[in-house]
């Protein structure tokens, strides 16, 4: 196994902030993540789709340094965070000492708050868990996240247990901190549109590997149903193994 760690690298610069060689990740003999290549450049928005089990987020468990035991080589900045599907918000703490959890030291509040503030929960920052909404506890795990100064942010599927217009919401939001932090970003989503709508560039992963990728050449912000967008989204469906549905034909 070698998984060595790298410094700081500097946004929006043409040096790498992930490279990924043969990576293998197996459980029980049966590798998850089977011989994985990837490379990421700093600042730029990725994300990877792919069926449920074919390894996603054991790759992003992995770059986030949880999982070490694999073999292949791994780089990835030091400074690194991840947000998860559900924002595991410790109850009996206020959202403001959620922030701050895992930081070295002894962090001063105004450090949680400032992050708060920047995803828009600057008042809540006193609150119980139990007390914000889906949204709300979303982005303060976003928050937790954007306090540790991220080069590489990680995403898993953040926003899957969200309704449709707190998604929306949420994406812009992540859009918006993106573009404000200049830091690479993994998103990992079942959500075409939502890659489209967020990322640089989307990968496929298939059998342990990425199978396919593509650049997102689209004007900023984006709109679903644009004939490029369609394009591409009909591409990365047929990549997933996904059929579109037929149009209806209407009656003479």
């Amino acid at each position: 196994m070698a998984t060595d760690l790298q410094g700081p690298v500097s946004p929006r610069s043409s040096d790498p902030a992930v490279r990924v060689e043969g990576l293998t990740r197996s459980f029980d003999g049966l590798a998850v993540v089977d011989g994985l290549d990837l490379t990421l450049r700093a600042g730029e928005f990725t994300a990877l789709l792919g069926r449920s089990g074919c390894g996603k987020s054991t790759l992003l468990r992995v770059l986030a340094g949880l999982d070490r035991d694999i073999t292949g080589t791994v780089l990835v900045p030091r400074r690194r965070a991840v947000a998860f599907q559900s924002p595991r918000l410790m109850p009996w703490k206020r959202v403001w000492r959620n922030v701050l959890l895992g930081l070295p030291g002894k962090p001063e509040r105004e450090l949680a708050e400032r992050a708060l503030e920047e995803v828009g929960l600057g008042g809540r920052s006193g609150a119980w868990p139990r007390t914000l909404s889906g949204g709300e506890a979303q982005r303060a795990s976003l928050a937790r996240a954007l306090v540790r100064e991220p080069d590489l942010l990680l995403l898993d599927e953040p926003f899957g247990a969200l309704d449709a217009l707190t998604r929306i919401k949420a994406q812009q939001l992540v859009a918006e901190l993106w573009q404000r932090r200049g830091c690479a970003v993994l998103l990992v989503t079942h959500d075409v549109d939502e890659a489209l709508l967020l990322a640089d560039r989307a990968l496929v992963m298939r059998d342990g590997a990425i199978a396919y990728e593509t650049p997102v050449d689209l004007d900023r912000p984006r709109t679903v149903g644009h004939g490029e967008f369609a394009a591409l989204r009909s591409r990365l469906l047929t990549e997933l193994g996904v059929a579109e549905e037929a149009a209806p034909v209407e009656a003479a």
